[in-house]
């Protein structure tokens, strides 16, 4: 047989796949044919819910070119997988993603090729390859969920239970389930449409809209934008408009709010693509275009364009390069739809959980068909009670009780102004080590305070100056610079722009003014922006006055116009303005940036010697510090320093609660390296006797290699400087390894933190990955990182098995927040696509919150599935000691113990609200850790032993005969003949009146009223004792619902054991029992609820008692005396679970273990590192 040919679509990509090619085989769809008629259609229902195996028995495996089927059922051109198109590639041999004009072209190209617009007939041909221009969130109709949600694995056992139940004669317990089913249905359906008409709202605003698009150089159309292919050429009216696709402006500027998708509210200004230019070599400049390095020229779809300008008598005209589901925000929606699954241990030892449950029930069937047969049962009686078992061990209300904690969660997190897009993510939230913050906006505060300025002259640095508006100043170029550079706007009459922008030109107290369309249209030419200084009044002149005479008073205002504007790029760190103050023909540039990087771009005789000497000084003291520079004749180069923003008022006390609680903080910037170790230390990500080891990584240069130096950015006090002897640094791994130590007196509280620049972290990704893990171990602060590389860093550090948060503002961190387990965005939007959580609290506050609800959602989690898991076991130890007897639970008593019982417990048990406080540790991930194993199977077998022991002692009890006696309470039961010697009939296969002969087993007897009892008792004693509180949930005291249950049902069952009442009685099949038994029975339930809160809370669930059996005799010494940011944590954390002599699972937990035996770490300061060259060129 010839082997399916395979390839690789989107290699080295977040959505990469392998295809493989087939073909319909004839003889394989007769065999599945055949199996369908035979099996009732079950086969076809089971190749539906298996797609791939439906590929495989349906076809044969052909190389990709012959294929009709590869893995989705399709033609062989093309396919659309997640609402993005490939197309066959003949080159390849493979499928290609379909591009637009986002694939590489040149500039040059966008601006001759596809400047003038696609005629009709061109857009009408591309619009087959790439559809219509929409991005279409279709709510699927109420049937369709329906049929997609009955065809759920879990609901086709329920019907075939209820089936079962039916023929059994259960008739009312199957239509209580069927009732439930049809409501967890009902709200399922709810709430999935309800998501999707959320996300349908969120991008359907922009889908159909009309739009103006070029047909040639000059002729016009109106269409729809849902007509809009790559190519079209967009009108942009001055008004603006909302983006229905990506394009790329051509001429003009835009000022463009971007908040629906980064969540950045400040308006941003977009300007034309540059042509190309000549450079100094002589050779034009064409760089391939590239949405992300010109996003400064990009207007990406689902923003808002609030105004544009250009010349009067044209248009701002923008070039579509993407539509529909390509664009940005189109690929942003289908991350949402077709989330990157999330390898959760919970989630899968679930599943494998219910599979040990399946292999028990496997157990109880056999010993039922054998014992039934040994009692000469029918053949469809044994077929019946078999099954019955079956559908005992998968309970009912499972997957609705396993997720009520999560939707309690969100509507507790929605209280606190925390919004999600991914509830599937709050559990996830729970496991958070590991937490990523950017700092402006963040950690600081948005507003900025100047604080003061330092000028340079004839290369040296003049002192500080605190007066920025001295009339000395007021016509520098430090002002003029202060004052033009910037993209500030006026919208509504006021001021808006990037807040450093707005403090800096408040500073200088000039006044901005922007001419009016009116004013535009009157002029050949477009108008500048003018800036200048307050109080200046137009000059009056005199009637009659010449018109060189007006001229002449009017140059005497000083007004400076900014003709052409380079916004801040974070990928080149500066912006730049080109300006020509009025009276004047030459031009002026300015640029403001970052230090290092305008420093870079002056002559160096302009730079003063000491720039980096006195700049790291300024840093040091968590300034904020921007050079400005100009241009015009010659160069000249100034700086001035704006005070750093401040720390808001809670990031200290929320870093200090994370600390507390073993959550490493880490900042991810893009300031200035120094200016962000000062802010770490002063917010405490930074110890405050914690060394900074600058990591400063080069390139290879001149044939030398890469290489890393080391220079530590302080020294420590003298007293801390001495090392604590090695018996003194003990190691201890988050919940896994040795319990806390109390730290003696002469430990030295010193660690080491690695600061990492955006350029040395490109340097270490492609030159040092063998220490790329050891530098995020001990990594803290990560300085001037461009957006790509903080998405980066995110995954570097997942794959040291990190759980990482990540929480930003939303303007430059969408890619890391999308690609965290938990993304925060601080926004004022209610949903955003910028992130899966989003909160309207301005500050870190919400990361506990999220934290808290996380855990207690998780432990939820487990709580649940241990309470139903246990009520499936005991239910099903009932049933078999029932069946030993051919006898079985009544239709009544399964309906009150699932319904009354189960149900309002288990969603009860989910309304703990979360543990004010982080505790150190962090709740379990897996279902098979010794404590929840040791938990599930200590109640098991508590269950097992009070079963058996009460099955056995009823039996031996000699009033143990049938009663035609209907009449039962305290006195009737004192009359019962307990000397009575009489040989016993048993109670097998009577019917409650004592005839025989019925089909059915009977339901009342001794042995059932007994097993009733102690498994209802046993219920709410698990329930009960798997309630946990501290120190994820607040305690039980405080679930009134939960009391309220718990007290109703205990209430409700001592009546009926100690005041029987006959109605109830003969509705729930009980037999009558002596007094006496009623109150051995008591005190068996009230034994059996002792042991399972002790064995619980004193055994399983007690830390000090583990750590003491588990680490007794584990010592030992480690050779090197450091202390790093993660081992500082994990020694505050208390030891959770026993892993004997194992090494920790999690990566980054034993790569911190070999830290310790290494001598040559951390590096000495003032060392390099050089990176090994490849083979080939060393031995060159």
């Amino acid at each position: 047989m010839e082997r399916a040919a395979e390839a690789c679509v989107n290699r080295n990509e977040e959505d990469e796949m392998e295809i493989s090619g087939h073909s319909p085989c004839c003889w394989k769809l007769a065999l599945v044919s055949l199996g369908t008629v035979c099996s009732g259609g079950f086969l076809l229902l089971f190749l539906y819910w298996l797609p791939e195996l439906s590929v495989k028995w349906t076809c044969r495996a052909v190389p990709l070119r012959d294929a009709r089927v590869v893995l989705l059922r399709t033609t062989v051109r093309f396919f659309v997988h997640h609402h993005v198109r490939y197309l066959w590639s003949a080159e390849s041999q493979s499928f290609r993603r379909l591009t637009a004009l986002d694939a590489g072209l040149p500039c040059a190209s966008l601006h001759t090729s596809h400047g003038a617009g696609l005629p009709r007939s061109t857009q009408d041909y591309r619009r087959l390859f790439y559809g219509a221009n929409k991005i279409d969130v279709k709510v699927p109709s109420i049937p369709t969920l329906l049929i997609k949600e009955v065809l759920n694995p879990f609901y086709v056992f329920q019907v075939f239970s209820m089936v079962l139940w039916s023929l059994d004669d259960y008739y009312l317990y199957a239509s209580a389930i069927l009732f439930m089913s049809l409501v967890s249905i009902g709200c399922s359906l709810y709430t999935i449409r309800k998501q999707y008409v959320l996300l349908h709202d969120m991008v359907a605003a922009h889908n159909v809209i009309r739009v103006t698009v070029y047909r040639g150089p000059h002729e016009t159309e109106e269409i729809f934008s849902t007509e809009l292919v790559p190519g079209d050429v967009l009108l942009v009216p001055p008004g603006g408009l909302m983006l229905p696709c990506d394009a790329v402006l051509l001429n003009g500027t835009a000022i463009v709010n971007e908040s629906m998708l980064t969540g950045e509210s400040v308006p941003v200004t977009k300007t034309a693509l540059p042509k190309p230019t000549q450079g100094a070599n002589g050779l034009f400049q064409d760089p391939a275009y590239s949405p992300e390095e010109h996003k400064r020229h990009t207007l990406f779809c689902g923003t808002s364009i609030i105004q544009t300008r250009y010349y009067s008598g044209e248009v701002v005209r923008a070039l579509v390069i993407r539509t529909g589901f390509s664009s940005s925000k189109g690929q942003l929606v289908c991350s949402i739809l077709f989330p990157k699954p999330t390898d959760f241990r919970l989630y899968r030892d679930a599943c494998r959980f219910l599979l040990c449950l399946v292999g028990v029930a496997g157990v109880g069937m056999l010993y039922s068909v054998v014992r039934s047969i040994q009692q000469g049962e029918q053949v469809g009686r044994i077929i019946l009670e078999s099954l019955d078992i079956l559908t005992i061990t998968v309970p009912p209300a499972l997957p609705a009780a396993m997720t009520a904690g999560v939707v309690y969660a969100q509507r507790r997190l929605r209280g606190k102004q925390i919004f999600s897009i991914s509830p599937q993510r709050i559990n996830i939230c729970g496991q958070l080590n590991l937490m990523c913050f950017d700092k402006t906006g963040t950690l600081t505060e948005d507003g900025l305070d100047f604080w003061g300025f330092v000028r340079v002259q004839n290369g040296s640095f003049l002192p500080v100056g605190q007066d920025i508006c001295a009339p000395s100043l007021s016509g520098s170029p430090l002002v003029a610079a202060m004052a033009a550079c910037h993209s500030l706007t006026t919208i509504g009459g006021r001021l808006s722009g990037d807040p450093l922008d707005l403090k800096v030109f408040e500073a200088t107290g000039w006044v901005l003014e922007e001419p009016t369309q009116e004013e535009t249209a009157l002029h050949d030419q477009i108008q500048p922006t003018v800036v200048h200084p307050p109080g200046q009044t137009p000059p009056e002149i005199p009637e009659g006055a010449s018109e060189d005479e007006e001229l002449m008073e009017l140059m005497k205002l000083y007004q400076i116009g900014i003709l052409m504007q380079f916004p801040f790029s974070s990928s080149l760190q500066r912006m730049s303005v080109v300006t020509r103050t009025l009276g004047e023909k030459k031009l002026v540039a300015y640029m403001k940036g970052a230090p290092e990087t305008v420093g870079s771009l002056c002559r160096r005789e302009t730079v003063p010697d000491d720039f980096s000497a006195v700049l790291e000084k300024y840093t040091q003291q968590g300034l904020r510090v921007i050079a400005l520079a100009s241009r015009r004749l010659e160069n000249k180069y100034t700086w001035h320093k704006i005070q750093h923003n401040k720390l808001k008022a809670e990031t200290v006390p929320v870093l200090a609660e994370l600390r507390r609680a073993c959550i490493r903080p880490v900042m991810v910037t893009g300031d200035n390296l120094l200016t962000a170790v000062s802010v770490g230390r002063e917010c405490g990500i930074i110890p405050a006797k914690g060394k900074v080891i600058l990591t400063e990584a080069l390139p290879p240069r001149d044939g030398q290699p890469a290489t890393i130096n080391w220079q530590y950015a302080d020294e420590l006090p003298a007293e801390v400087v001495e090392k604590a002897s090695k018996e003194e640094i003990k190691l201890m791994l988050d919940e896994e390894e040795l319990p806390p130590e109390p730290r003696g007196p002469n430990v030295a509280d010193n660690s080491y933190h690695f600061a990492i620049g955006g350029k040395s972290f490109a340097v270490i990704l492609d030159h040092f990955p063998d220490l790329l893990s050891k530098l995020l171990l001990c990594g803290t602060v990560y300085a001037r990182m461009a957006p790509d590389q903080k998405t980066q860093l995110i995954e570097a550090l997942q794959q040291m098995d990190y759980y990482v948060g990540m929480c930003g503002d939303g303007a430059n961190d969408c890619g890391a927040l999308k690609r965290a387990h938990a993304g925060i965005s601080l926004s004022e939007l209610e949903a955003s696509v910028a992130s899966p959580f989003t909160s309207k609290t301005p500050n870190i506050s919400c990361v506990p919150d999220l934290i808290r609800e996380g855990r207690a959602a998780l432990v939820t989690s487990f709580c649940v599935f241990k309470f139903m898991a246990l009520y499936s076991i005991i239910q099903y130890l009932s049933v078999l000691l029932l069946y030993s007897i051919l006898s079985n639970l009544g239709d009544v008593q399964y309906l009150f113990i699932d319904t009354a019982i189960i149900l309002s417990l288990a969603f009860t048990m989910s309304l703990n609200r979360a543990w004010p406080e982080l505790a150190p540790q962090r709740p379990p991930t897996s279902l098979v850790s010794p404590q929840l194993l040791l938990s599930v199977l200590t109640q098991i077998l508590l269950s097992l032993g009070f079963q058996v022991g009460a099955f056995l002692l009823v039996q031996r009890q000699p009033w143990n005969r049938p009663s035609k006696d209907k009449q039962c309470g305290p006195v009737a039961n004192l009359t019962l003949d307990s000397n009575s010697t009489s040989s016993r009939n048993g109670t097998a296969g009577l019917d409650p009146a004592g005839g025989e002969g019925d089909d059915h087993p009977s339901v009342r007897s001794f042995e059932n009223t007994t097993l009733f009892y102690v498994s209802c008792f046993q219920y709410v004693a698990v329930a009960l004792a798997f309630a946990k509180g501290r120190p994820f949930r607040q305690p039980i005291q405080t679930n009134g619902l939960f009391l309220a249950s718990l007290v109703t049902i205990s209430s409700f069952l001592l009546l009926l054991l100690l005041w029987p009442i006959p109605v109830l009685d003969e509705l729930l099949e009980l037999d009558c029992i002596p007094y006496e038994w009623r109150l051995i029975l008591l005190a068996l339930t009230l034994s059996n609820l002792v042991l399972s809160l002790s064995l619980e809370n004193f055994v399983c669930d007690c830390d000090p008692l583990w750590q003491r059996v588990c680490y007794a005799q584990r010592k030992f010494e480690y050779p090197n005396q450091a202390t790093y940011p993660q081992l500082e944590l994990d020694e505050m954390a208390p030891g959770y679970s026993c892993r004997l002599y194992a090494p920790p699972r999690a990566k980054y937990k034993r790569l911190a273990q070999e830290l310790l035996f290494d001598p040559d770490w951390p590096p000495q300061p003032k060392t390099s590192t050089k990176a090994q060259l490849p083979p080939a060129e060393s031995t060159a």
